[in-house]
């Protein structure tokens, strides 16, 4: 599970950081300057990213045997700027309050 808590992490933070390029310039510049350039530009990467969210949040689901609210709160939380980033820490404590590491003293004992 490993694995697949890392790769969650990794595409929760570039889609959070996609998304707020997104709503922090492309759309002023947009709506403001009539310069869709960066919308036109990020838009599409933001949804295909926003696809391999949802395939991550879904494997690490499964594997940690979440409840289905939990699975689509998850899944919502990069639609929204920066809450993919709050969800990506409670994320991983879950899974890590599931899973505790191993200390040596269960390795040994």
């Amino acid at each position: 599970m490993g694995a697949a808590l890392t790769r969650y992490r990794v595409i929760a933070w570039i889609v959070g950081v996609v998304l707020i390029m997104l709503v922090v310039i492309g759309m002023p510049l947009k709506y403001g300057f009539d310069n869709p350039v960066v919308v036109e530009t990020i838009g599409p990467s933001h949804g295909f990213l926003y696809m391999v969210y949802l395939a991550a949040a879904f494997d690490l689901s499964r594997r940690a045997d979440w409840p289905l609210k939990r699975m689509l709160a998850v899944m919502l939380a990069g639609t929204v700027p920066f809450v993919s980033f709050w969800a990506e820490r409670r994320v991983s404590h879950w899974v890590h309050e599931a899973r505790p590491e191993r200390t040596p003293q269960t390795v040994a004992g």
